[in-house]
């Protein structure tokens, strides 16, 4: 957990900016939506940023001696110092978060869990600028006669269910291949180390972890032009939106963002 401390300058432009916006509406003491005064930024708990992740999913977000850690997670706890706020993360199914549904629901003020920006999750959600690109890749065990895609043919796959990984082989696969949809990394791998499926395909990062000192080897990537967004509900969080991008713009321009990406990619 990050505990309050000052509000930076810049967030304190964004929420006098929400505030002058809320009197001139004449709703400067108006509870609806979360915008009471105090919580300009419309958070479910004032004072702290609330996260919704799936955990575990290496190297984005994953559990270490008690604590949440990852690359997101490193990520959202600088953005909610940057603010002033304390970080909470709660830790959901995927396929809810990525449609949209535990942000509607108010469960949390935002999404961090590599979430892919797509033009059908952006029906449901808005997303922040792109923190990070990413492309998917073949795992499969050391010696296996399996070396692309098309040799998935009569073969079983594992993918994330709702995730692009999964997209990507429903698309490309061949006809005959079996593909298995599993919750979460936490059972998609261990489903290919017991050999109830005969490959993974998923995000690149994510099968790099598994490689196990040469048990596992990855055999060919794909390029998709994707993009990791964090994301909020699609209406009442444009302030909360631009003050993140603002958080994210500072954590570039002061080199933190490529201390934590050295961390955890740097080869």
């Amino acid at each position: 957990m990050r505990l309050t401390i000052s509000k930076s300058s810049r967030i304190a432009a964004v929420l006098a900016a929400s505030a002058l916006a809320l009197t001139a509406c004449g709703g400067g003491s108006s509870t609806d939506g979360g915008t009471e005064a105090g919580n300009e930024l419309g958070l479910v708990t004032p004072g702290t940023l609330t996260v919704c992740s799936d955990i575990p999913y290496p190297p984005f977000e994953f559990e270490e001696n008690g604590e949440y850690t990852g690359f997101d997670m490193d990520l959202v706890g600088e953005i909610a110092t940057g603010m002033g706020l304390e970080l909470k993360v709660q830790d959901v199914g995927f396929d809810g978060l990525q449609s949209g549904v535990v942000l509607a629901a108010g469960q949390c003020d935002m999404g961090a869990s590599a979430i892919t920006i797509t033009e059908e999750r952006e029906q449901n959600l808005d997303f922040s600028e792109p923190y990070y690109d990413s492309l998917q890749s073949l795992l499969v065990p050391a010696g296996s006669d399996i070396k692309s895609i098309e040799d998935l043919a009569g073969k079983s796959v594992g993918v994330q269910q709702g995730t692009t990984g999964e997209a990507y082989t429903r698309e490309n696969a061949p006809e005959d291949t079996e593909i298995r949809a599993y919750p979460s990394d936490a059972e998609l791998f261990p489903a290919l180390q017991s050999g109830g499926v005969d490959a993974v395909l998923q995000d690149l990062p994510v099968n790099l972890g598994h490689l196990q000192d040469g048990e596992f080897e990855i055999v060919q990537e794909y390029p998709t032009d994707e993009h990791y967004g964090f994301a909020v509900k699609e209406e009442g969080s444009e302030a909360l939106l631009e003050a993140v991008n603002a958080e994210l713009k500072e954590l570039r321009d002061s080199g933190k963002y490529q201390e934590i990406y050295d961390k955890y990619f740097k080869q």
